[in-house]
C-alpha cells in the first residue's frame, strides 16, 4: 500500500507543468479593457458596420443631387426605314386608303446629348433617407451592445483568472502545511508513535494537492488564453493578472437605459418608419428634366456627300403617379402593421424582463457580498483551528485524523471564499449591464 502511494506521488510530480521561465507582465483590468476596445476583432467588425451604415445614409441623401448623363450613338442604316405615305400627299385626287412606300433619311446617323434629371419631390427618396438614418442609429446601438459583451467577457475572464491565482496560492499553502505534517508524522513513526498508514494518508493528501494544483494551473492557462483572445493579442504573449482582489458594492444608476431595451425601441422606430414609407409610396413623384443634344445626318456618295448637325434641346417636368399595382402595397402595409405590433410587444417584454433580471442580480450581489464577509471570518477561524490542531498533534493530544479534518475545513473555507467572490463579480457585472452602467467597468 505504502509503495503504491509513493509511486502515485512521483507520477503526479512528473505531470506537474513547469512555469514559464520568462517573466510575465502584470496587466490591470483597465489595461485589458483598453486593449480589447482597440484590438478586439468583433468590435472592429461592429465599428465597420457602423461606418457602413453611415455610408448608406450618405448614399440615400445623394439621390437628391441632380444627375447628369452623356449619351452618344452612331447608326449606319444598311436599309433605310420605310414609311407608308398616303397617295393624296403626292396627288390630291388620289382615292382614300391608298398608300405609297417611301424611304426617308440617310444612311449615316449620329446622336450626342446631355440629359439632366433632378427630383423635386420623391417620397421614396425621402423615405430612404429617413430609413437609413434610423438604421445608422441602430448600428450605433449594435456597436454599443458588442462593446458591452466584450467588456463583460473581459471582466469575467479577468476575475476568473484572479480567483484561480488565489486558488493556486491557497493550494501552495496547503502543500507547505502538508509537507510539514508529513515530516512530523515520519518523525513520530521513527519513534514508534505513528503507524505506517498514517504516513501513507499524509502522502496521499500531498498527491491529491499536487494534482489539484496541476488542474488549477491548467484552468488558469485556459482562462488566460480566452482573455488574450478577447483582448485581440497573440496567445504567445505572456501576461498575468493582478493578484489583489478588490470588490465594492454596486450603486448602479437606474436612470440609464439598458442597451437591450434601447435596441428594441430603435427597432420599433425603424418598423414604424418603414410603414410610413409604404404609405408615402402611393404619392406622386415630380422631377425636373433637361435635354440638350445634336443629331447628325451624313451622306457619303459623290458628288453630293455631306454631314450636317442639327441641335435638339428641351426642359420640362416629369410626373409619375402610381394608380394601381395589384394591391401589393396594401398587403405590404398590412404585414408591416403586424411587425409594428410585434415590435411594441418585444419592447414591453424587454422592459419587463430587464426589471426582473435587475432585481435578481441585486439580490445575488447582496447575498454574495454577505457570503464573502462570512467566508473571510471562516478562513480565519479555520486557520486558527488548524494551527491549534497541529500544535496539539505535536504534543500528542490530537490525532492525525483531527489534523486532516482541520486541513479539509480550512481548504473548504478558502474555496467558499473564492466561489463567493466570483459569484459577486459576475452578479455585479450583470447588474451594471442590466442598468446600462457597463461603462463604469472602464
Amino acid at each position: 500500500m505504502l509503495v503504491s502511494v509513493h509511486k502515485l506521488f512521483l507520477f503526479a510530480l512528473l505531470l506537474l507543468f513547469e512555469m514559464p521561465k520568462g517573466e510575465a507582465q502584470t496587466w490591470s483590468l483597465q489595461q485589458c479593457i483598453d486593449t480589447a476596445q482597440s484590438h478586439n476583432r468583433l468590435l472592429q467588425i461592429a465599428n465597420n458596420n457602423t461606418l457602413l451604415g453611415e455610408e448608406k445614409q450618405k448614399e440615400a441623401t445623394a439621390a437628391l443631387i441632380p444627375k447628369l448623363m452623356i449619351n452618344a450613338d452612331y447608326k449606319y442604316f444598311t436599309d433605310l426605314p420605310t414609311q407608308l405615305m398616303p397617295l393624296s400627299t403626292f396627288n390630291p385626287t388620289a382615292p382614300a386608303g391608298k398608300y405609297k412606300e417611301a424611304q426617308f433619311g440617310v444612311q449615316h446617323n449620329l446622336n450626342a446629348n446631355v440629359q439632366l434629371s433632378m427630383p423635386l419631390y420623391n417620397p421614396l427618396v425621402y423615405g430612404a433617407i429617413t430609413t437609413t438614418k434610423q438604421a445608422a442609429a441602430l448600428n450605433e446601438l449594435q456597436y454599443r451592445k458588442s462593446e458591452e459583451q466584450v467588456l463583460v467577457d473581459v471582466c469575467n475572464q479577468y476575475y476568473s483568472a484572479q480567483v484561480l491565482v488565489h486558488q493556486l496560492q491557497f493550494i501552495d499553502s496547503s502543500i507547505s502545511n502538508t509537507n510539514k505534517l508529513l515530516k512530523n508524522v515520519q518523525l513520530l513513526q521513527t519513534q514508534l508513535l505513528a503507524k505506517g498508514t498514517d504516513v501513507a494518508k499524509v502522502e496521499l493528501q500531498l498527491v491529491q494537492l499536487n494534482i489539484q494544483k496541476q488542474t488549477a494551473f491548467s484552468r488558469l492557462q485556459q482562462v488566460m488564453n480566452a482573455l488574450k483572445f478577447s483582448l485581440g493579442i497573440s496567445l504567445l504573449r505572456e501576461i498575468t493578472v493582478e493578484d489583489n482582489i478588490r470588490f465594492t458594492k454596486t450603486n448602479a444608476d437606474r436612470s440609464n437605459l439598458p442597451i437591450e431595451v434601447a435596441l428594441t425601441g430603435e427597432q420599433r422606430k425603424l418598423v414604424k418608419i418603414e410603414l410610413q414609407n409604404l404609405k408615402l409610396s402611393r404619392l406622386p413623384s415630380l422631377s425636373l428634366i433637361g435635354f440638350y443634344g445634336t443629331t447628325g445626318f451624313g451622306y457619303d456618295k459623290k458628288p453630293n456627300d455631306f454631314l450636317k448637325f442639327f441641335p435638339t434641346s428641351f426642359v420640362g417636368l416629369q410626373l409619375s403617379y402610381p394608380l394601381f399595382n395589384g394591391t401589393v402595397t396594401m398587403r405590404k402595409i398590412n404585414q408591416k402593421k403586424l411587425e409594428l405590433k410585434n415590435s411594441e410587444l418585444q419592447e414591453a417584454n424587454a422592459v419587463a424582463m430587464n426589471t426582473m433580471q435587475t432585481q435578481n442580480a441585486t439580490l445575488q450581489c447582496s447575498i454574495a457580498q454577505q457570503t464573502i464577509e462570512v467566508s473571510k471570518r471562516q478562513i480565519e477561524q479555520a486557520q486558527n483551528i488548524y494551527n491549534q490542531t497541529m500544535l496539539q498533534q505535536q504534543q500528542g493530544v490530537a490525532t492525525l485524523t483531527d489534523v486532516l479534518l482541520a486541513d479539509t475545513a480550512l481548504r473548504e473555507a478558502q474555496q467558499n471564499y473564492l466561489s463567493a467572490y466570483i459569484d459577486f463579480a459576475k452578479a455585479d457585472i450583470e447588474l451594471k449591464r442590466l442598468t446600462g452602467n457597463i461603462s463604469t467597468l472602464k
